[in-house]
């Protein structure tokens, strides 16, 4: 596992590595989306309750997760950079942070264009969507710290120890529906199964893989950009 972290260490070969899979993940984003798209939009049957409104869910479901996974492996990533001392952990957490602040943005967004019929208003302060909030300061916060000092490395140090900090939040977003009363709804997918029907579950899972390979793809372009920036 050392001997493969410290492979990709090196600016030369995650730079290759990053050129060679970029590619492959974008083809396979784009075939995920479109039929993640015509099961979402077409083949799903309209929801008893919501009515054709619910397929929102489709982009909402998939930036919330992202959101989450991105911070994730945001923190991972620093976590390795200040253990063994690796800059190219510090060149993916820079990498992915924007892609993460996308995702939060949409997540936000689109929720709030879903809450707005189903709930009568765009925002309610809820634990959901306040901590998805937190969610996206703390990205535009790792993005300020890191560029607010000259030296690359203290830059870098800062930023990671915002990002493991930060990370205390994934939690809590994910847990919010169980722990208080709000007005979001409870979690559609769970360990112990999904709580919608299967005609409606696969294009989600379908939609989720193909924001997975778009993620990848991007973290892939903007990573090769960051490692010719840094050295």
């Amino acid at each position: 596992m050392l001997t493969w972290l410290h492979k990709l260490g090196s600016p030369p070969l995650l730079y290759g590595f990053a050129k060679r899979v970029a590619p492959w993940l974008l083809a396979l984003a784009v075939v995920l989306t479109v039929i993640g798209l015509i099961g979402g939009l077409w083949l799903a049957p309209p929801d008893a309750r919501q009515g054709d409104g619910f397929r929102i869910m489709y982009v909402h479901v998939p930036s919330a997760i992202l959101s989450m996974v991105v911070f994730a492996v945001m923190a991972i990533s620093s976590a390795v950079g200040l253990i063994w001392r690796l800059r190219m952990a510090h060149a993916v957490t820079a990498a992915a942070a924007p892609i993460g602040a996308a995702f939060a943005f949409l997540a936000l967004v689109t929720g709030s264009l879903w809450g707005k019929p189903m709930w009568g208003t765009y925002w309610v302060w809820g634990a959901r969507l306040t901590s998805e909030l937190v969610l996206l300061f703390l990205y535009f916060g790792y993005i300020a710290l890191t560029n607010a000092f000259s030296e690359r490395k203290t830059g870098d140090k800062a930023g990671a120890i915002l990002a493991l900090v930060g990370a205390v939040d994934l939690p809590i977003i994910h847990y919010s529906v169980v722990w208080w009363t709000t007005l979001h709804q409870g979690a559609s997918l769970k360990l112990s199964g999904a709580t919608i029907q299967p005609m409606m579950l696969w294009p989600l899972l379908v939609m989720i893989g193909a924001f997975l390979c778009y993620f990848g793809w991007l973290l892939m372009v903007r990573l090769r950009v960051e490692i010719l920036h840094r050295e």
